[in-house]
């Protein structure tokens, strides 16, 4: 897996909607002849191509935030975690594998599965995705008011409502702040404040890349606890 982190944000420049300030647009050389080559670009596609599949497909990406969360873990305890046919688990498993998102050890029965986390932030554009965030696209698949917000708002507000989240939690604004900051109804956003805490808890413990969407208060969020963890696509405890 050739995933790395492409760059760092700044403290300064993070917007309380979870995009970045940026006044004046990106120099013409911030993009290098070299970076540039059509060959580079279709090298670096199927990256792309990845990172999109993983935003927009949330049953895929269950399986990858388990594995990444709690590999090594086998099929079977992909099924059983996540309570998906065995089929489906396979499918998925397969995908992941094509993509270069999970390693799987072939040399032991059952098989082994692995899975580094990935992130990439983006200066030139409000772009921040680490495994919290793919956690929480992820909900779209199992919670019912993640999915609204989702299919209601996008992706892109789904990500701006969990950095509003955080902020919640940490102390720093309240739930009617964080609805005029990502532009949504006071209801919508106490309902997906709430709806995001499984991303929030799973990825303060276990994203290594959580105080990067979270650089100001990282330390300092507290999330209550949840009343239902079944909602959550990576178990609150590693399989047996």
């Amino acid at each position: 897996m050739d995933f790395e982190l492409h760059c760092m944000l700044g403290d300064d420049r993070l917007r309380p909607d979870g995009g970045i300030d940026m006044p004046n647009p990106p120099p013409r050389d911030a993009m290098s002849e070299e970076a540039l080559d059509p060959a580079t670009l279709a090298q670096n596609a199927p990256k792309l191509e990845t990172v999109v599949e993983l935003l927009t497909q949330p049953a895929v990406t269950r399986v990858y935030v388990y594995v990444c969360y709690w590999g090594r873990v086998t099929p079977p305890e992909v099924v059983e975690g996540l309570e998906i046919s065995k089929s489906t688990a396979y499918e998925y498993i397969d995908r992941l594998v094509d993509l270069g998102l999970v390693d799987r050890d072939e040399s032991t029965r059952p098989q082994q599965l692995t899975a580094d986390p990935i992130a990439v932030v983006e200066p030139y554009a409000p772009i921040v995705i680490t495994p919290t965030v793919l956690h929480a696209t992820a909900l779209q698949e199992i919670d019912e008011d993640v999915a609204y917000f989702g299919d209601r708002y996008g992706i892109g507000k789904l990500v701006a409502a969990l950095r509003g989240a955080g902020l919640h939690f940490a102390g720093e604004t309240t739930q009617r702040m964080v609805a005029a900051d990502i532009d949504v109804r006071d209801t919508e956003a106490m309902m997906i404040i709430y709806a995001l805490r499984p991303a929030l808890v799973l990825g303060r413990e276990r994203d290594p890349f959580f105080g990067h969407l979270f650089p100001d208060v990282a330390d300092t969020i507290e999330v209550p606890d949840l009343d239902d963890t079944e909602d959550d696509p990576a178990r609150t405890d590693p399989p047996d």
